[in-house]
């Protein structure tokens, strides 16, 4: 019978150290420029809408010169997004939760034509009006919610339903008739708030831009600062996870619904100050105008993942085409061409960005 050697543990032991670095190198391969750059996208996903932002920029003021970068071209697009900006605030919160709402501008022009129609004609104080508005939109967005977490429809069903019964009660409540710009001077000018303007240089900033731009601010410190927004993104990224994590998901997520549709009201009475008048028929695209922000903002779609200020980015982004199109002279058909092409580029950006490696 053979012995065997005394060194044989050693070799063994050394090999086996040998196999061991070698599976670490493995892991820790080189990912190549494209997996670096994929990498630090999905972990950073407000960079792309920021790239694409300034690309936008400086293209457009190639092709536009001087026009587009002037004080008022640019405050202008600022002004063009507030509305639309707003929306995407509440769609975005919505979204983050693996939802979508169809219904978010159905709230809107309900709420300002409920606000009106108290202040206006039937002669109620604008301030309680106003927050008569609000709490409408607080139950249409608890509606919402309730329909998603109660009777379990999935939120493009319920929101697509209860877009069509807003709607519905907007033409009647409206009688589907304007209410004037010159009778809302008259009887309650606190309704036109957010279309009052402020000078800064040879810019002008109203009131509507500004709210805009505080939503966004605000939120951004709530899904980031508090445990509230942890638990939204918990939601949004796996919703049975967080249910056994002991998040309450259906409470937080009617909540959600219900700060979403307080968002909207905030937007009806903004809504007004910049469109003049009240008409029952306005921003009949906002809800697919909303969504288009959130997408192009680098908000996945699948929930989870994304910051609340990329849909301000990607709001940015579709006035800036708009007005950069314009100014070079392009038809409008040719516009919404290109926002359809800048849908389409956002989603297959997300879906390779979803792909990285753990």
């Amino acid at each position: 019978m053979s012995e065997t050697p005394k060194s044989g543990g050693n070799d063994y032991e050394a090999q086996l150290a040998k196999s061991s670095v070698a599976v670490a190198e493995f892991d820790h391969a080189p990912r190549g420029l494209i997996g670096t750059v994929q990498h630090v996208l999905h972990a950073n996903p407000t960079f792309v809408p920021v790239i694409v932002l300034v690309a936008s920029i400086a293209v457009f003021g190639v092709i536009a010169g001087e026009r587009f970068f002037s004080p008022f071209n640019l405050s202008l697009i600022m002004q063009q997004v507030s509305i639309i900006g707003i929306l995407a605030a509440a769609q975005t919160l919505i979204i983050l939760t693996a939802g979508i709402d169809l219904s978010v501008a159905a709230i809107m022009v309900l709420m300002s034509v409920i606000s009106g129609k108290l202040a206006v004609q039937f002669g109620v104080p604008a301030p309680l009006a106003i927050l008569v508005s609000f709490a409408g939109g607080i139950a249409a967005g608890y509606l919402n919610g309730w329909l998603v977490t109660k009777i379990k429809l999935p939120p493009f069903i319920a929101t697509l339903g209860t877009w069509n019964v807003f709607f519905a009660l907007n033409l009647w409540l409206s009688g589907a008739q304007s209410i004037r710009g010159a009778d809302i001077d008259t009887t309650a000018p606190l309704l036109k708030f957010f279309g009052n303007t402020i000078q800064i240089g040879d810019a002008r900033l109203t009131y509507g831009t500004l709210l805009m731009i505080a939503i966004f601010v605000a939120l951004w410190y709530v899904l980031n600062k508090t445990a509230w927004g942890r638990h939204v993104y918990m939601i949004g990224d796996d919703k049975e996870a967080a249910e056994l994590a002991g998040i309450r998901t259906d409470r937080t997520l009617r909540q959600v619904y219900m700060l979403a549709g307080f968002i909207c009201a905030l937007a009806a009475w903004a809504s007004i100050g910049r469109v003049g008048s009240i008409s029952p028929q306005s921003f009949y695209e906002g809800n697919l105008e909303s969504i288009t922000a959130v997408v192009i903002g680098g908000i996945s779609l699948f929930g989870g993942r994304g910051s609340i200020m990329g849909a301000l980015f990607g709001a940015l982004i579709v006035g800036v085409f708009q007005s950069g199109l314009r100014l070079a002279g392009v038809d409008v058909l040719w516009q919404v061409f290109a926002i359809g092409w800048l849908i389409i580029i956002a989603v297959a950006i997300d879906q390779w960005i979803r792909k990285v490696s753990a």
